[in-house]
């Protein structure tokens, strides 16, 4: 699918997607690879290499398996390299509850490491992929940047930290970064099959199958949605801009997971119900973004409407995620 992003297309760089077997890293390396000499570390915990398979056999890309906690290796493989778009994490809310300690390695220490890495290596521009998660169940919305954090999970605690890390590597170290608050990202190459799948693959995943979704709570429960190519967007726009510190990267408009299941329903023409279950520990109830600092600092700007994004979506795992 021609991606909209190529109008915000990077060229002639070096660059490094760590987690770019996962879902956003692996569509931030399509966009990359055609005009730029890209670089993947994933130890493939929770990335698939079938992602990035076509372009690791065609040699378009260098895949790395390894781990981002792994100094000498991050050292490395980062020489000479302008961008690090960090994507690598335990990318789980209820995951992080049950293994807090797992996610910390993934998150906190491989961020520590691969910024130790990047600012002994002259890297340019430190991207780390944040989440939405770091502001809790505040009531306040939509959620700005300034806003006090307020974690809920492991996972967004881990984000929190990093994201705290990032700044100080610029402070301290001259090392330019930028974190990117993702809200609610959905779209192709997103893990439909695991128990801890993201709420848009796994309802279509079951609508296609014909079998009923699962909403946790009374479905009133609200969240930004954000289709992938419009975070790839925000990732490249980030990188090559003078921009510095927390951004959110979202649709800035809200949708309720209950018209959420309607319209997956509607799209994939099943005729299945929707069950309600007891709402998941550490998740927030409702969610919205303000970006009107991240079109201010590099010019982001969403060019996907929900329903065009989740058309898109169900075309790719109807054809069996090709």
């Amino acid at each position: 699918m021609p991606s909209r992003a190529e109008t915000d297309s990077m060229k002639d760089k070096r660059v490094l997607v760590t987690g770019g077997a996962g879902f956003i890293g692996s569509n931030l390396v399509w966009s990359l690879y055609k005009e730029n000499e890209v670089i993947v570390v994933d130890n493939l915990s929770t990335g698939k290499i079938e992602n990035i398979r076509a372009l690791i056999n065609d040699k378009k890309i260098q895949f790395v398996r390894g781990n981002v906690a792994d100094l000498k290796l991050m050292k490395r493989v980062l020489k000479e390299l302008d961008y690090v778009f960090h994507e690598a994490a335990i990318p789980s809310v209820p995951r992080s509850v049950k293994d807090p300690l797992a996610t910390n390695e993934a998150g906190v220490t491989g961020t520590l490491t691969t910024l130790v890495a990047s600012r002994d290596c002259g890297v340019r521009k430190f991207i780390f992929a944040s989440s939405s998660s770091v502001y809790g169940d505040t009531p306040t919305l939509p959620k700005l940047e300034e806003m006090a954090l307020n974690p809920l999970s492991p996972y967004a605690i881990t984000k929190v930290t990093c994201e705290h890390y990032c700044n100080l590597f610029t402070e301290l170290y001259g090392l330019k970064t930028v974190s990117l608050r993702y809200f609610n990202v959905y779209g192709p190459r997103q893990d439909s099959e695991s128990q801890y799948a993201a709420v848009i693959s796994g309802f279509i995943s079951k609508a296609l199958a014909g079998r009923n979704l699962i909403i946790y709570g009374d479905g009133q429960q609200t969240r930004d949605f954000t289709y992938v190519q419009d975070a790839v967007s925000a990732n490249l726009l980030a990188a090559e801009s003078t921009a510095s510190g927390s951004y959110n990267v979202a649709s800035g408009k809200k949708t309720k997971i209950v018209d959420l299941a309607s319209t997956i329903i509607d799209i994939t023409g099943s005729r299945i119900k929707v069950r309600h279950e007891p709402p998941r520990s550490g998740d927030i109830r409702h969610s919205l973004a303000d970006i009107a600092k991240a079109r201010k600092a590099f010019g982001y700007t969403p060019k996907y409407a929900m329903i065009e994004g989740l058309t898109e979506t169900v075309k790719w795992f109807s054809k069996g995620g090709r």
